[in-house]
């Protein structure tokens, strides 16, 4: 391989990393505005008590869960929601570590 091989496929390589490198932050900063999208929906900071995930599962302990708009929530990409008493269980998928993580920085 020549030399001006080598620094095409360096050129090609480092595009690629500031590709990923720039999906990544937006991907991150987009799970932000969801996640305090989530928040609003689940009736504000103050109408939650606890939060915590198992697996795909996100489960909250609201002060009033007639304040959670279910439909809302549905729209951010809940696969179901569980409402049980004051708790709702919201089927999240693999995001529902980092939401409980969200959310507990927040509260």
């Amino acid at each position: 391989m020549d030399m001006t091989n080598l620094i095409q496929y360096l050129i090609i390589a480092a595009v690629l990393v500031v590709i990923s490198l720039v999906a990544v932050k937006l991907n991150k900063k987009n799970f932000n505005i969801e996640a305090n999208k989530l928040i609003t929906y689940l009736g504000g900071k103050d109408n939650i008590i606890n939060a915590e995930y198992n697996m795909s599962r996100f489960k909250v302990i609201l002060k009033d869960v007639s304040k959670a708009n279910k439909e809302a929530i549905q729209k951010l990409g809940a696969k179901g929601i569980v409402e049980i008493d004051n708790q709702l269980k919201i089927i999240f998928g693999k995001n529902a570590r980092q939401l409980k993580k969200y959310i507990e920085d927040i509260i």
